[in-house]
């Protein structure tokens, strides 16, 4: 079994536990996580839908994440990722939402926002909003793993 199915099948307890429902919202990752969660047996039961939102106007149009919000801080910001759950959190049946948006390589990254850069945002119907970015290294390959593994990991302390 490798982390992430471990990682999914301690949220799904703990989501299941809580009576929660989990929604996505991906751009970098491209569904990865939503991926890790469906492989485990009985997520029907706990997550509710991923968004994968890997354009701006995908974000805009599913999400409701503000054109504003994405020319004054960029795709990959805090204030990005927070609109990402929020909007999530909004479209969904979901208790519980997690965002990502980054940076994964080789090309994109810039001085300010370098590849590996990826940011994270959790909200939930009894969860304040918390934002973050952490920077990985590696392929992109790499850089997706570490951050499905970041956002599985913040999921499961959140709900602890």
């Amino acid at each position: 079994m490798d982390n992430h199915s471990a990682l999914a099948i301690n949220l799904g307890i703990k989501l299941k536990r809580h009576g929660y429902l989990l929604a996505l919202a991906e751009s970098c990752t491209g569904g990865m996580v939503a991926q890790a969660v469906t492989s485990t047996s009985g997520s029907s039961a706990w997550f509710d839908r991923g968004f994968v939102t890997y354009s701006n106007n995908a974000k805009i149009e599913m999400l409701n994440v503000s054109q504003t919000t994405l020319e004054t801080f960029g795709a990959v910001s805090e204030q990005t990722a927070a609109e990402m759950a929020t909007g999530a959190l909004k479209n969904s049946h979901a208790h519980i939402v997690a965002s990502i948006t980054g940076i994964a390589g080789p090309d994109g990254g810039s001085p300010e926002k370098p590849v590996g850069t990826v940011c994270f945002a959790w909200v939930g119907t009894q969860l304040p909003m918390f934002a973050c970015t952490q920077q990985f290294s590696g392929s992109r390959s790499q850089i997706r793993q570490q951050a499905t593994t970041f956002v599985l990991t913040g999921l499961i302390e959140k709900l602890a």
